[in-house]
């Protein structure tokens, strides 16, 4: 029931931070992959996400219009298109709604022990595994 509860309350919270950047979370979880990798295919973000390159290709459509992203020519091969995040909206948008949320994570972790630390990062590692071969089961 506690991972039932965090994995809706963690729902609620991106839903949350979209509806705040006139984003639905879709568009959100992918505005994260993009500033994760910090420069990215939409065909690495499709793989990524989960999504038809199709459907990455609206989202990118919608970040770019509001601001969030851009589109780059690789500089390797000039037919690929590198989709980069607008470092300043990012910073003006972003950060002030995730600023207060990491400085609570970080109370909430420092109140467990190294080894405890270690045996959560084990638990969520694991549970992660688990929860990306049952996505692959269901859509195969």
């Amino acid at each position: 029931m506690v991972l039932r509860n965090n994995s809706t309350n963690t729902i609620k919270f991106h839903q949350a931070i979209a509806t705040k950047l006139g984003l639905n979370p879709t568009d959100h979880k992918c505005l994260e992959i993009i500033f994760k990798n910090s420069a990215v295919t939409a065909g690495k973000i499709a793989e990524l996400i989960g999504l038809s390159t199709g459907a990455v290709t609206g989202v990118i459509d919608r970040l770019e219009k509001v601001g969030f992203v851009y589109r780059d020519s690789d500089p390797n091969d000039r037919r690929r298109t590198i989709i980069r995040v607008s470092e300043k909206k990012a910073e003006e948008a972003m950060f002030p709604l995730f600023g207060p949320f990491g400085e609570k994570i970080e109370e909430v972790l420092a109140k467990y022990k190294q080894q405890e630390l270690v045996l959560l990062i084990d638990f969520f590692t694991n549970i992660n595994e688990v929860l990306s071969e049952e996505t692959e089961r269901i859509k195969a």
